[in-house]
């Protein structure tokens, strides 16, 4: 149940972006990595109890899913490890790289309530 952990650094997040404002918020939307654990329908389901009596209550939560892209250390090539390619590079078949993204957790936009 991290989930809801998440969901409330989220309201935390906007909140500060909000400062003093008055406004209210409409819609957060969030990038979060494949590698994160996070399940996004948790987000959804604990999301609406994180943002009760906050300028968020209401609020879309938009998700935005970042798949996991590694660049192999033997030859350069960028790939998605999977199980059809024995989560290894699908070029030269080295199983050393650097992750490029997928643990990302990003609030990326605020739309505020007109």
């Amino acid at each position: 149940m991290h989930e809801m952990s998440y969901c409330i650094k989220l309201v935390n997040m906007a909140a500060e972006a909000l400062g003093d404002s008055e406004e209210t918020i409409e819609k957060l939307s969030v990038s979060i990595g494949e590698m994160t654990g996070i399940v996004p329908e948790y987000l959804h389901k604990y999301f609406p109890e994180a943002t009760k009596n906050t300028a968020l209550e209401g609020a879309v939560l938009d998700i935005h899913m970042v798949p996991v892209i590694i660049k192999c250390n033997g030859c350069g090539t960028e790939y998605t490890p999977s199980r059809d390619n024995s989560y290894t590079c699908p070029a030269c078949h080295d199983h050393s790289g650097d992750l490029l993204q997928g643990r990302e957790f990003m609030l990326d936009n605020i739309t505020v309530r007109s």
